[in-house]
C-alpha cells in the first residue's frame, strides 16, 4: 500500500486487543457482550503437567486373550478410547502414549490439573462393557446377578450416543441413550418381549439398575437407577467413548506438585526475557534506528503470539515455551535479511524509501522459503510426535506464522512511516 497509515492503525488496534487478552486478569475473561448475546470463553493460559502439576498413570494391558498380530492395534485402540474419555471428562490437553517393551504393553496417561485422581482412574481404567439382560420372574425380589438373569443380546455396542438428563417425575439423574440405526430393529424386538418386565443393566459385570420396560424401545431410551449426577455423567462418558478392548491394571501412579511446575515456569520465563533483551540490544547496536524499530515490532510480535496462545488455546509446557523462544530468534532473522538487503540498495545509491521497498521484495523469497521449511518440520513433528514434542511443534509453528506477519507487515509499515515523514 502506498499509504501505510491504514496498516499502522490496524496494527495499533490489534496490539490493544492483544494486550487486553494478555493481561493476567483480562476483562474479557467474563465474556464478550455482543448486543443481547454474550460470548463466553476462558482465555487464561493453559499449562501442561510439567507446569501446572497433575497426575501421571502407567497402565499395563493384559494381552492374554488377544492374538499376537492384533496386540498393537488393540493397544492403540485402547489409548484412543482413553483419550476420548479424558477429553469428555474435561481435562485440558491430556497426554496418552503407548509403549511395548519386552512383552510389556503399556499406556502412559498424563492429566494436567486433575484434582480428583481416584475419579479419573475409575473413569479411564474401566472397560465399560454394557449389557442389557432379562430379569427372571423368580428373582424379582433380589438384586439381579449374571446367574439370575439371561442375555437379551443387547450391549453397549448397539448404542451411538449417551447424555445426562433428569427424570421428569422424580428429578433424579438418568442417562439417555440413542440406538444405532443398524440395531434398532433388534432392540425393538428384544424390548417388545420385556414390556412390563424388568431389564437389568450391567456395566463390566456389575449391576447398575433394573428398570421396568414400559414400552418397546426402538431408537432411544434411558437408564435410571438412583445415580448421583457425577455417576450419571461418568456412565455417559464411558458409553460415548466406547469399551476398552483390553483389561488394564495400574503399574504406577505419580502425583506431580504444582510447586515444581511454578519454579520451572519462572526459570523458563526468566530465560525467555533475558534472551529477548539480548536480541533487542544486539539489533539496536548493529542496526541503530532500524534495529530499534525491529525491536518494537518484536515486542508486538510477543503480544500477538501470547494472545493466540490464550485464544486457541495452546497448552504451555516447558518444551512449548522452548518453541516460543526459538520462534523469537527466527522473527529476528527475517528482519536481518531485510535490513541487509536494504543496506545493499543504499550502497548502490538508492533513496531510503526506495531501498526499503526493494529490500523487502528481494528478501521475501528467502524469508518465505526458510519459514515454509520450518513449518514443514513443525508439521512432521506434530503429526508423528507425542506430548511435549507436539507442544514444541505447535508453538513453533504459531511463532513462525506470526513472525512472518511481524516482519513483512509490522516492520515494513514502521519503516514506510519513518522514511515518508523524513522525506516530507
Amino acid at each position: 500500500m502506498k499509504n501505510p497509515r491504514f496498516l499502522f492503525w490496524l496494527i495499533v488496534v490489534l496490539t490493544v486487543i492483544a494486550v487486553v487478552i494478555d493481561l493476567p486478569k483480562s476483562p474479557l475473561s467474563s465474556g464478550i457482550l455482543l448486543g443481547q448475546f454474550r460470548l463466553q470463553k476462558d482465555i487464561s493460559f493453559k499449562k501442561g503437567l510439567d507446569l501446572e502439576g497433575g497426575v501421571s498413570i502407567a497402565y499395563q494391558a493384559d494381552m492374554g486373550k488377544i492374538g499376537s498380530l492384533q496386540r498393537t492395534n488393540a493397544l492403540e485402540a485402547a489409548a484412543a478410547i482413553i483419550e476420548r474419555r479424558v477429553n469428555l471428562f474435561g481435562v485440558s490437553e491430556p497426554i496418552v502414549q503407548t509403549a511395548a517393551v519386552n512383552g510389556d504393553w503399556r499406556i502412559i496417561v498424563e492429566l494436567p490439573g486433575v484434582s480428583d485422581v481416584n475419579q479419573a482412574v475409575r473413569l479411564i481404567g474401566t472397560t465399560a462393557q454394557l449389557e442389557f439382560r432379562e430379569v427372571l420372574l423368580a428373582t424379582l425380589s433380589a438384586i439381579p446377578t449374571a446367574e439370575t438373569t439371561q442375555s437379551t443380546g443387547l450391549t453397549g455396542a448397539d448404542l451411538t450416543a449417551a447424555s445426562v438428563s433428569f427424570d421428569s417425575n422424580t428429578g433424579e439423574p438418568v442417562v439417555l441413550f440413542e440406538v444405532a440405526s443398524s440395531s434398532q430393529e433388534k432392540f425393538f424386538k428384544a424390548t417388545q418381549k420385556l414390556v412390563e418386565k424388568q431389564m437389568a443393566i450391567f456395566l463390566d459385570n456389575q449391576f447398575i439398575s433394573a428398570p421396568t420396560v414400559r414400552e418397546a424401545i426402538r431408537d432411544s431410551g434411558q437408564i435410571s437407577g438412583g445415580f448421583t449426577t457425577e455417576q450419571a455423567r461418568a456412565l455417559s462418558i464411558q458409553l460415548n467413548a466406547g469399551a476398552l478392548p483390553v483389561p488394564l491394571s495400574i503399574l504406577e501412579q505419580r502425583t506431580i506438585g504444582a510447586t515444581l511446575g511454578e519454579i520451572s515456569l519462572q526459570k523458563s520465563l526468566f530465560a525467555a526475557l533475558l534472551g529477548f533483551l539480548v536480541i533487542v540490544l544486539f539489533m539496536s547496536i548493529l542496526y541503530g534506528r532500524l534495529g530499534i524499530l525491529a525491536s518494537l515490532a518484536l515486542i508486538l510480535y510477543t503480544f500477538f503470539v501470547l494472545a493466540l496462545f490464550k485464544l486457541i488455546p495452546v497448552t504451555l509446557t516447558l518444551a512449548g515455551i522452548g518453541g516460543f523462544v526459538l520462534s523469537i530468534g527466527m522473527a529476528v532473522d527475517a528482519n536481518i535479511l531485510i535490513f541487509e538487503r536494504m543496506r545493499e540498495e543504499i550502497r548502490r545509491g538508492r533513496a531510503r524509501d526506495v531501498a526499503t521497498e526493494l529490500g523487502f521484495s528481494r528478501a521475501w523469497s528467502s524469508i518465505r522459503d526458510s519459514n515454509v521449511s520450518s513449518l514443514i518440520t513443525s508439521a512432521i513433528l506434530y503429526y508423528f510426535g507425542t506430548g511435549p514434542v507436539r507442544g514444541f511443534a505447535l508453538t513453533l509453528a504459531i511463532g513462525v506464522l506470526v513472525s512472518m506477519f511481524s516482519a513483512i507487515v509490522v516492520t515494513r509499515t514502521f519503516l514506510r512511516l519513518v522514511y515518508r515523514e523524513a522525506r516530507a
